[in-house]
């Protein structure tokens, strides 16, 4: 499932994290994740799992259309 800006931006606010938080946790740049997050640029494949395990592993859970949770 990809994950949009929007998520990303929703997620950190659930946690309480700012950007530097996230790239800190997902062991990306904080770069990456302010050119992603503002639309900027789309990531590689490898920098959205480490955003997307960085916040499940926190808590956040990511669901599909409908709220249906989809496997990874």
């Amino acid at each position: 499932m990809i994950i949009t800006p929007a998520q990303i931006r929703a997620a950190r606010g659930l946690l309480g994290w700012n950007q530097q938080d996230l790239a800190e946790k997902a062991h990306i740049s904080i770069g990456t994740v302010k050119n992603f997050e503002s639309g900027k640029e789309t990531v590689h494949y490898n920098s959205m799992q480490s955003l997307r395990s960085a916040l499940e592993a926190a808590g956040i859970e990511f669901l599909g259309q409908n709220g249906v949770q989809k496997t990874k």
